[in-house]
């Protein structure tokens, strides 16, 4: 697998090794050892998975953005499996020199691409084509009581997103700007 840094420390784009042929194609999807390699060598605490959730979604669904506090955060290994997304993560680790900064990239089903997105992010992607299924391991349980979430369109972020009008539900519509959300 190939691992790139991106320009807010600790959030991590991977590229598997993908085989082709005639048949078709295969990838090793995740490998728990070689994920643990990746993070010491970019000084990262260990983690273990202990959920995964998967999500279908129309062309223009945004979801997030949304976030667990301590102690039940949730570092995340995103993917897609069939169709598009817009994947966006925002630094809100108290503290951080990046805090507020976001980092969004395209993830589809022909390029397997996944983001690692540690604990002490908030979360969020819009679906690019109809029937775009999202997959993601998490490092930690959902816990309702830990909950929070963030405006997709908060003005102090200034995330560009992809296609204009996103359907949202309410929880996402209601959602505080970051300088009013509880971190």
């Amino acid at each position: 697998m190939n691992v790139e840094k991106t320009p807010i420390p600790g959030l991590l784009v991977i590229k598997p090794r993908i085989f082709n042929d005639p048949r078709g194609f295969f990838f090793e999807s995740f490998n728990h050892e070689a994920f643990l390699k990746v993070l010491e060598e970019d000084g990262q605490p260990t983690v273990d998975f202990v959920q995964d959730n998967h999500s279908c979604s129309s062309k223009g669904v945004l979801r997030g953005l949304h976030f667990q506090r301590d102690p039940h955060a949730q570092g995340k290994l995103v993917r897609v499996v069939k169709g598009a997304a817009w994947d966006v993560a925002v630094d809100i680790r108290p503290g951080s020199p990046t805090l507020g900064q976001w980092f969004g990239i395209k993830l589809d089903a022909q390029e397997h691409t996944m983001l690692w997105v540690p604990p002490g992010f908030a979360h969020g992607f819009q679906a690019l084509e109809d029937d775009t299924h999202f997959l993601y391991k998490t490092t930690a349980y959902y816990a309702p009581e830990s909950e929070g979430s963030i405006a997709y369109n908060d003005p102090e972020l200034g995330i560009k997103w992809p296609l204009q009008d996103p359907l949202l539900n309410q929880k996402d519509l209601d959602a505080p700007s970051m300088r009013l959300t509880h971190l």
